[in-house]
């Protein structure tokens, strides 16, 4: 099951013991930061985390898996994450 940010809100509520109003303004004050910062390029690191990077794709060529027609695919940004070294092991723990 995905963590969603309605999630998030409920376990900030819970854990910080923040009114619904506060923990919901203190989520989309997080979210929108990381989302402005990867908007102008900018890598966001989190300690025992991991990074989000902005990465740069130039055009390259591509296919139509529907018709097989060939065609140029516009450069663009994407976003990438790097989880870091901590939590791989918590992940991988058995």
């Amino acid at each position: 099951m995905a963590l969603t940010k309605k999630g998030i809100v409920e376990q900030i509520q819970a854990q910080l013991d923040f009114p619904k109003n506060k923990s919901l303004e203190t989520a989309e004050f997080l979210l929108e930061l990381i989302k402005t910062h990867l908007e102008v390029g900018d890598d966001i690191l989190i300690s025992g985390f991991g990074k989000f990077c902005v990465k740069e794709k130039k055009e390259r060529k591509g296919r139509n898996p529907a018709t097989g027609d060939e065609l140029m695919l516009k450069p663009r940004r994407v976003v990438t994450f790097k989880c870091s070294g901590q939590l791989r092991d918590k992940v991988n723990k058995q």
